[in-house]
């Protein structure tokens, strides 16, 4: 039996599982669809059409920022989410590769 030496980088695991973590839910992914079909909106307007309580929409904002699926803009003392497309094709290209293995 051959020995083969498995490397990880643990910073780079835990940043994974979070982007992974952040995208599977299936709520959070009704929110980033709801932030793409309208370009950049704040997170009144996400929770009062998508019918949630404001608490579990910020809760599942701060999900999607730390992983880095959302940009935000303040505008006064309102704060603007968009899609960070950058971050969401790097999640796609690195499963993409994954799957090919």
């Amino acid at each position: 039996m051959r020995k083969t030496s498995v490397s990880i980088n643990q910073s780079r695991l835990h940043k994974s599982s979070e982007l992974l973590r952040a995208i599977a839910h299936p709520l959070r992914m009704k929110i980033l669809e709801f932030i793409d079909q309208n370009q950049s909106i704040n997170v009144n307007k996400i929770y009062n059409t998508l019918n949630l309580e404001q608490s579990i929409t910020s809760q599942h904002l701060r999900i999607l920022r730390a992983a880095d699926l959302v940009n935000t803009e303040r505008d006064g003392k309102y704060i603007h989410y968009s899609v960070n497309y950058d971050r969401v094709a790097e999640a796609n290209d690195a499963v993409r590769s994954f799957l090919k293995k």
